[in-house]
C-alpha cells in the first residue's frame, strides 16, 4: 500500500506546483458556476409568454366560459385550465403567478347588469408578489368590462336582465321606498328605451353604465418553494463537473507526459509493479477530484446558499462522478502517444459530451432533443446526480440510476484505458 500512496502523493505535489493545472482544476469551475448562476438568477418568473396563471371554472356556464375565453384571448395571460385544488397547489409550489377560480353562480351574477351583486372571481396569490397581484386585478376588470359590453350588445339579453332586476326590486320589501321607486322608474324607462331602440350594428359601441363589472375575492397562498432556489442551484453542478473533468484531463495528460519523458521507466525500476503504479495514479486523481468537490461545496454553501437537500446523496453523487472520471482519465492516458495527441483526442471527445451533457447549457433549460442525445454522456449523469441531491429531491432509488451508470462507465473506461496503456 505504501508505494501506491507514495505515487499518489507525488502526483498531487506535481498538480499543486503547476499553476495552470491548479487554476483549471479549482478556480475555473468556480468561475463557471458563479457567472452562469448570476445570469440565471436574473431571469424573471413570468417569462416572455405573459403571466403564468391557472383557471378553474367551477360554474361551467356559457358566461363563465366566455369570460375564460376572454382571459386566454387577451395574450397577457398564459393560462392552464385545471381544477381548483391543483390550481392553488401550483401557486403554493411557486410554479404559477396566480390561480383564478370562477365559483358557482358566476354566470348567473353576470346576467344581472343593473341590480344585485356583481359576478365574483377568486384570485389566489403568493403574498410576496403584490405587484403582479395589482396587474392581474386590472386585467380581470378589463376582461369583465369586455364581457359586459358583449352582453349589452344583445338587446334581448339586456332586456331580460332588466326584467330580472325589476322582479327583484318588486320583491325587495326592506329597501328604502324612495330608492326603490327611483330604480323602478329608471329601469322601466330603460326597458322602454331598449324596446324602441333599433338593432345595433355588428360592431356597435354603446356607453357602459356606471357599474362595477367584477368583484375580486383575493386570497394569499403560503408559498412552498420547489425546484432550484436560485440560478446557483442550477449552475453549481455544472461547476462541479467542469472541475472533475479538469482533474481527469490534467492527470491523463500528465500520465502521458511522464511516459514520454521517461519518468514511468524510472518508476518501474523501483520495487513497484504495474498494478501499484496504476492504482497510485488513480488514487491521486480521485483525491484531487474529491478535494475539488469538497472545496466547491463549501464555497457554494457559505458563499451562495447552495445547500443540498440530502448531504448523503450529495456524497454519493460526488463519489460516483469521481469513479467515472478517474476511468476517463485512464482512457485519455491510453489514447495518446504524446502529450499533444492525448490533449487533442481527450478534449475532442469531452467537449461534445460536455455540450450535450449539460455542462454548457443547464439541463433545466436544455431542449428535449439535446437531453436525449446527452444520455450517452457521463457529464449528463453526473449533473443529474448532483441536481438530484441539491434541488430535485431524488429518492434513494432515483439516485441509483445516475450513480450506477457513472460507476459502470468509470469501470469500463478504466479497463479499456489500462489495456491500451503503454508504460514505456
Amino acid at each position: 500500500m505504501s508505494p501506491i500512496l507514495a505515487i499518489a502523493a507525488k502526483d498531487l505535489r506535481v498538480l499543486f506546483r503547476v499553476k495552470a493545472g491548479l487554476f483549471f482544476t479549482f478556480a475555473w469551475p468556480l468561475i463557471i458556476a458563479v457567472l452562469f448562476g448570476a445570469v440565471f438568477s436574473g431571469s424573471g418568473d413570468s417569462g416572455p409568454q405573459g403571466l403564468q396563471v391557472a383557471l378553474a371554472d367551477e360554474d361551467q356556464t356559457p358566461a363563465s366560459r366566455d369570460f375564460g375565453a376572454l382571459i386566454v384571448k387577451g395574450g397577457q395571460f398564459n393560462v392552464q385550465s385545471v381544477p381548483r385544488a391543483q390550481a392553488i397547489d401550483l401557486v403554493r409550489r411557486g410554479k404559477l403567478a396566480a390561480a383564478l377560480v370562477l365559483p358557482k353562480g358566476f354566470g348567473e351574477a353576470s346576467q344581472r347588469l343593473f341590480y344585485g351583486a356583481p359576478p365574483q372571481i377568486e384570485v389566489w396569490m403568493d403574498p410576496s408578489r403584490r405587484a403582479e397581484s395589482a396587474m392581474i386585478q386590472g386585467l380581470l376588470f378589463q376582461r369583465a368590462a369586455q364581457l359586459m359590453q358583449k352582453r349589452m350588445s344583445d338587446q334581448r339579453a339586456t332586456r331580460g336582465s332588466i326584467h330580472d332586476a325589476l322582479a327583484e326590486l318588486n320583491n325587495a320589501k326592506t329597501m328604502d321606498p324612495g330608492q326603490r321607486a327611483s330604480l323602478l322608474h329608471f329601469l322601466g324607462s330603460l326597458d322602454h328605451a331598449f324596446a324602441d331602440m333599433p338593432a345595433p350594428p355588428a360592431q356597435g359601441t354603446g356607453s357602459q353604465p356606471a357599474w362595477q363589472p367584477l368583484a375580486v375575492d383575493q386570497h394569499d397562498v403560503a408559498l412552498r418553494k420547489e425546484g432550484p432556489q436560485s440560478g446557483y442551484d442550477i449552475t453549481f453542478p455544472q461547476g462541479l463537473v467542469w472541475g472533475i473533468l479538469g482533474c481527469a484531463m490534467t492527470f491523463g495528460i500528465g500520465f502521458v507526459s511522464e511516459r514520454t519523458h521517461g519518468t514511468l521507466v524510472r518508476l518501474q525500476m523501483a520495487p513497484i509493479d504495474r498494478v501499484q503504479l496504476l492504482a497510485g495514479k488513480a488514487l491521486a486523481c480521485a483525491a484531487a477530484c474529491l478535494l475539488m468537490e469538497f472545496v466547491l461545496c463549501l464555497i457554494g454553501v457559505f458563499g451562495f446558499h447552495v445547500v443540498p437537500q440530502h448531504w448523503l446523496f450529495m456524497g454519493l453523487a460526488g463519489f460516483s462522478s469521481m469513479l467515472a472520471f478517474v476511468g476517463i482519465m485512464m482512457l485519455v492516458a491510453g489514447l495518446g502517444k504524446t502529450e499533444q495527441a492525448a490533449a487533442g483526442v481527450g478534449w475532442a471527445l469531452m467537449m461534445p459530451l460536455a455540450l450535450f451533457g449539460g455542462a454548457m447549457i443547464p439541463l433545466a433549460v436544455m431542449p428535449h432533443w439535446m437531453a436525449e442525445v446527452g444520455a450517452v454522456s457521463p457529464v449528463r449523469w453526473s449533473i443529474t446526480a448532483f441536481e438530484g441531491a441539491i434541488w430535485r429531491g431524488f429518492s434513494f432509488q432515483e439516485m441509483l440510476l445516475p450513480c450506477g451508470i457513472l460507476a459502470g462507465m468509470g469501470i469500463v473506461c478504466f479497463v479499456v484505458g489500462t489495456r491500451t496503456l503503454r508504460l514505456s
